[in-house]
Order: C-alpha cells, then structure tokens, then sequence
C-alpha cells in the first residue's frame, strides 16, 4: 500500500492501561523483578496464553540470538561490548554461568544510544557479523570467526563496514543475514530532531536507510529509504521484511515489505511520521512512501517501539503468525497479525509488562525471549 498526499485509513492501536500484578522471585519457572503479568501468571487476550520465565540476568542485554550449529545454547550482547554464549536448560532457562566469547568494550562507545547494538552468525555459524559504535561514536560493522573453543577470535576481527554518526542518537544498528546471504544493516537519519539534514531522503548517504552488504566483496547497496530510527527488523520466512520504526513525537510503526517489494521502497521519513504528514519542502516527502502495516500513538506514555519478529516457533500455538513488540516506555508485550491480503486484523496484549523491553531474542527452535535494559532475560512460554 502506497501513500501520498492523503492518508489512508489503518488501525491504530491505544495505548491499555497497565495490568495489575504481581512480581515473583529470581527463581526458576518465576517472573523476575523487571516482570509483571496478569494475576494468575497468564493472559488470554485474543486467545494467547503465554507466561513470563526470567531465563538469567546479565548485564544490560541488547540482543539475544542462536548460533546455527549450536543448538543448546544462546548468545546474548551486552551494550557495553560483550557478547556471552550462555547454555540453556531444556525449559530455555540459563542452565550456567554465560562465558564471554567478545569483549570489545574497550573499542565502543556507550554514551547516549551509543553501543555494540547487535550482531548476526553466518548460515554456517562460523562468523560472527558485530554491529557497534567505536570510539569515535561512528558505525562500525566487523567479522569475527568462530574460535575452536567457541569463543570469537578477536585478533582475526576484520572491519567490513563503517558509517559516520553527526549525532549520538538515531543510530539503528541492527544487522541480519537475509534470505540472499547478505547482511542487512538498518541505519537511523543521524540523530537530533527532525532529520535535520534531510538524510533519510538523501540518496547520498546511508543514513536513513536499510541497506544490503556483500559480505565477501564489502560492496553495499541502499534497499528501504525513509526510516528514521529502525529499532529491529526481521525476516518472515516468507521472505517478507518487518521494520519496526521508532517515531519522533507522535506515533510508533510497524512496516511489512513483501519480498518482491522491498527493493527501492520509501517508508517515507521525514515527510510522514506514520501514515500522517509531517515535514515538507526540500524533498522531504516522496510521491510515493509505503504505509506502515499498523501504527499507535504516544498516548498513554508511549515513546519508543521495540520491534520483534514474526513468531513461528511451536510451543505457544496461538501466537503463530504474529509478529511481537513493545513499547519501551509502557512496557507491555505485544504481537499483531496480518489477514492473507497482508492487512492488519487484530492485536494481542500479551498481559505481560517488562521494564524497559529493549529487544526480543529467541533460540534455535524460534521460542521468544524479550529483553529488559534492567538485565533480565525473560522467556515467553505457554501458560
């Protein structure tokens, strides 16, 4: 679906009110102190009845993914410059002490939304893709190999990508291998307020976009034009990209791109926040800009969305299909799913409230994890 000058009509979501709760303890099988959830440990909204396990606790998580080839296991990156492979019990709760295989703390900066902001293994599990800021504050993406000992080999890091940052905010950051075997950076507008530069319609840089690497040549190529701050995207297996775009003062969106749409699409920042018009003048807003698959307002103290994926894991059978998210300012979990035209038909409240979600994870078998900024690891299972 395309927009121009006038909106087209989508659903909006309300912001609910938080649900009252209460907290359990550290323990197995318990909700942690960053959690609250429904009374009686699950939540039936739309027919979804999952619970909230804290998996483990480290220090600020920012991303939590499996390793192909390493089954019973998930590795998980501190902001700081970390990143842990931590073994699983068979309930997906930490089954020991996380070992550090990256420490690069002392190459990133951490300052404002500054630091290392994700990371992504090669089909084969042997490299290791490391998306950080560096001292200077600027984008940086390198490899690593797998070490035999299981640990990324920090001396063989090599820098595939860099980016200049004019601000310390809007960074995006996050990467992912595509279903081309490219990997896939998205990069926020540069920071401050209002795309000041107008980057993200600037064909110019790579600011503002979502962008495609070759990972054996280096070479790069902008795909999605128009975000403004893409905190996670995903791939559906269906080859369909999901962009979850943080909004400057007025609303939240979730964008879906077909697989044969999602070259030279435009999401349309800065001249729409969501489906609405926002800035104009200096090519700001494109003819045509694709519209988000759903979008919520700031009412109710939303401020930032945390976008997910689409779940197609097997324990929690009604919430097949959809794709999860938070906001982090509110905090409850929430999912969305799509009719078979790929229109909105309905939302989820989850019934579960983390303190500031920064981002979902999931293991090998595609189960879910939300992570909190207060250090929680927290496991979605059926009720």
């Amino acid at each position: 679906m395309q927009r121009g000058t006038r909106c087209s009509t989508i659903a909006v979501a309300v912001a609910l009110a938080v649900l009252a709760a209460g907290c359990g303890s550290d323990g197995g099988g318990q909700a942690g102190p960053s959690v609250t959830q429904a009374a009686g440990g699950e939540a039936t909204d739309g027919g979804v009845a999952v619970r909230a396990v804290t998996a483990g606790t480290v220090e600020e998580p920012i991303q939590a993914i499996p390793r192909p080839g390493d089954d019973g296991a998930l590795w998980v990156a501190e902001r700081a410059g970390r990143i842990l492979r931590v073994p699983l019990a068979d309930d997906g709760t930490f089954a020991g002490e996380p070992a550090v295989a990256l420490d690069v703390a002392d190459e990133t900066s951490i300052d404002a939304e500054r630091g290392l902001l994700s990371f992504a293994f090669s089909p084969d599990g042997a490299t290791a893709y490391v998306s950080s800021t560096d001292l200077d504050g600027d984008t940086r993406i390198a490899t690593y190999p797998v070490a035999p000992d299981g640990t990324l080999d920090e001396a063989a890091g090599e820098v595939l990508y860099t980016q200049a940052q004019p601000y310390p905010n809007h960074n995006g950051g996050h990467v992912a291998i595509g279903p081309d075997g490219a990997l896939w950076l998205g990069l926020g507008d540069g920071g401050a307020a209002d795309d000041p530069e107008n980057r993200a319609q600037d064909p110019d840089t790579d600011l503002g976009k979502v962008i495609r690497i070759d990972v054996e040549t280096g070479e790069r190529e902008i795909v999605v034009t128009g975000v403004r701050n893409p905190w996670r995207f995903a791939f559906d297996t269906d080859g369909s990209l999901w962009i979850a775009d943080v909004g400057q003062s007025a609303a939240e969106e979730i964008d879906r791109l077909p697989a044969g749409e999602i070259d030279g699409a435009n999401l349309g920042w800065s001249g729409f926040e969501g489906t609405e018009p926002y800035l104009d003048g200096d090519g700001r807003r494109p003819a045509e800009a694709v519209d988000p698959v759903f979008e919520y307002s700031h009412d109710g103290g939303n401020c930032s969305i945390t976008g997910g994926f689409v779940y197609r894991g097997e324990a929690i059978g009604d919430l097949q299909g959809h794709f999860l998210y938070a906001d982090y300012c509110v905090g409850s979990i929430r999912a969305i799913a799509l009719d078979d035209d790929g229109a909105f038909a309905g939302e989820v409240d989850l019934g579960i409230d983390v303190t500031s979600p920064i981002s979902f994870g999931q293991d090998a078998a595609g189960e879910p994890y939300v992570l909190s900024a207060a250090g929680d690891v927290i496991r979605l299972a059926p009720a």
